[in-house]
């Protein structure tokens, strides 16, 4: 299919009033009902997440979520943003929404200063808007059995980063 015309689709901060949608269409996109769960998990535990939802024809078609993370060292703790999850309905999939959210979370991550971004996501997907195998950067996931190309990171401040 080809990608979505951007002018269609409104991206806004998420509200109050659209958690039960955001949480439906989560567990409607990946399947199950472990994603809905997962991100009102996030939304309870995390004080500084960044959630996004897409709009189209007045209803909710698509939600993205950044919510803090740490990689901590010898020397450092550097702070920056996970991506997870990022939903779109089954029905609306490969039409473009999928890139629009994450562009434009990316751009108000960057504006807020974060160093960087970290995803767990299909290898194919990401690449495309600047993530590359975390292993890269002497970077793992913390759960065992993840693929190093599945397991992605987005520098975005090279000095923190060193």
């Amino acid at each position: 299919m080809s990608e979505r015309d951007e002018s269609l689709v409104e991206v806004r901060f998420e509200q109050p009033k659209d958690i039960d949608e955001v949480r439906l269409l989560n567990d409607k996109a990946f399947g199950q009902p472990v994603e809905g769960h997962i991100v009102d998990k996030l939304r309870q535990s995390c004080n500084r997440i960044l959630s996004l939802v897409a709009i189209s024809n007045n209803k909710i078609v698509g939600h993205i979520m950044f919510s803090p993370v740490t990689i901590e060292t010898q020397e450092v703790v550097i702070q920056g943003m996970g991506l997870a999850p990022m939903a779109v309905l089954p029905e609306l999939q490969n039409q473009g929404i999928g890139s629009i959210l994450v562009k434009e979370g990316l751009r108000i991550i960057r504006n807020m200063s974060y160093p960087f971004v970290i995803v767990l996501g299909h290898k194919k997907y990401y690449p495309r808007f600047g993530f590359e195998r975390a292993s890269k950067y002497g970077l793992k996931s913390q759960w065992e059995g993840i693929p190093d190309e599945a397991f992605m990171a987005m520098i975005l401040n090279d000095s923190i980063m060193e």
